[in-house]
């Protein structure tokens, strides 16, 4: 449990790697807002049971921090767990603040030696940075009461002052990000992929079908963490929503999210459903065919916008190898790679109604992983699926001001801190 991890692989080990870039999608407040936006962290694969699909909602701040689930670190334990948060203990960091590395005991969660007990990842937030207290505490809530395979596991906080921090297990394979867009890594092959695509469906497939809906609404590859096999987890739960309750059919709420991964009928209105969640989904299982990122202003024309570039080739079987990322190297099954495409399709409908719930997409991707979805087109491909519209939903008209700009979260790299 305690092996040290050494320079040449903190780049990988890096927990969310968070790097949008001035050309890449980046999160929004809407215009009237005030407050700032969370990060994302890390975390390895636990049991496969579950917990919490009722979700208590607290009512007070006193409720959440003294939820029996999560530890109260101190602020000199924390010190101590990540050698007085050292400079070679960083992993990166980002408008939010830093991510140190650190060891605990794996029995009573205080202080171990470096490369012994249980490797973590603490958060520590800049006062004056891009999460505030909300969205700390957003976090703290969901991830508290919630347990999952798929969702990153906290282990505890600390808030001291001024000093508000996070604790969590420690995801060894970075962020999918990482593994999608940056060039170090080795490429991601077609099994990994579909593999890494069950396991985050899985985890909003529990969110969504809680007896407590849960809306994620921040979906995307730099908040999908990968442990040692590859296996998914959701983090960064400072933006997440509870679902609507009763006769209500959706949520209204301010635009948050990023820009190119949300929903195009929630930027528009503010109605916040478990099919915006799908929509980002699909977006998400576009980067995965493609590799490219969902907003790109280094290509030209449509090509700047998946989605735009991307759509009319998703129905066309002949066509379709034009959009398949070329580090996979034609590795991949025809069938298989059509059926993803169709099933990303469904997802990207411009009528959220239209779209299909995550248990679809997790029971259509599961088909496609077993040794007979690999031959055979799973059902989903048969669904009526009408022309490719080549107009992305992002261009509808929004009362936000669209223009992407540089993301307040950087990359969690110590360097280089652009690309």
């Amino acid at each position: 449990m305690g092996n040290c991890i050494g320079s040449s692989a903190r780049v990988e080990a890096t927990l969310s790697s968070n790097t949008p870039s001035a050309s890449e999608a980046s999160r929004f407040p809407s215009k009237s807002s005030n407050s700032s936006v969370p990060s994302s962290l890390s975390i390895p694969s636990y049991g496969r049971k579950s917990s919490c699909d009722s979700l208590p909602t607290p009512r007070s701040e006193g409720e959440i921090l003294f939820s029996p689930n999560v530890k109260s670190f101190s602020f000199n334990e924390l010190k101590n767990a990540t050698r007085n948060f050292r400079p070679d203990s960083l992993l990166g960091e980002g408008g939010f603040g830093y991510v140190f590395k650190g060891w605990i005991d794996e029995h009573n969660l205080t202080a171990a030696k470096p490369c012994s007990g249980m490797v973590i990842a603490v958060k520590k937030l800049k006062p004056e940075g891009f999460q505030g207290h909300k969205e700390w505490l957003t976090e703290v809530n969901y991830l508290g009461q919630l347990r999952h395979q798929n969702l990153v596991k906290l282990i505890g906080y600390c808030i001291d002052g001024d000093n508000h921090l996070l604790v969590y297990e420690f995801m060894p394979k970075g962020s999918l990000e990482n593994h999608l867009f940056r060039r170090g890594p080795q490429p991601l092959n077609w099994a990994t992929r579909i593999k890494v695509a069950i396991g985050a469906a899985r985890g909003l497939a529990f969110l969504h079908d809680a007896k407590e809906q849960v809306i994620y609404r921040d979906f995307k590859a730099s908040n999908i963490l990968l442990d040692a096999e590859f296996n998914a987890k959701l983090s960064d739960f400072g933006l997440a929503k509870a679902g609507p309750t009763g006769d209500h059919t959706h949520v209204s709420t301010q635009v948050m999210g990023t820009q190119g991964y949300a929903a195009p009928e929630y930027v528009a209105t503010g109605r916040l459903t478990a099919k915006s969640d799908v929509y980002s989904f699909g977006v998400v299982l576009l980067e995965l065919l493609s590799g490219r990122r969902t907003v790109d202003n280094t290509k030209v024309g449509v090509e700047q916008n998946l989605v735009d570039w991307a759509k009319p080739y998703l129905g066309d079987k002949r066509r379709l190898f034009r959009i398949m990322d070329t580090k996979l190297e034609g590795q991949y099954p025809q069938k298989g790679a059509y059926t993803a495409a169709n099933l990303a399709w469904q997802c990207l409908s411009n009528e959220p109604k239209l779209r299909p719930r995550m248990s679809e997409v997790l029971a259509a991707l599961e088909e496609l992983q077993s040794p007979k979805g690999a031959s055979k087109l799973s059902h989903v491909e048969h669904r009526g699926i009408s022309s490719p519209v080549a107009v992305s939903p992002m261009r509808h008209r929004s009362p936000l001001n669209m223009t992407p700009s540089a993301s307040p979260l950087q990359a969690y790299q110590k360097s280089p801190r652009g690309r």
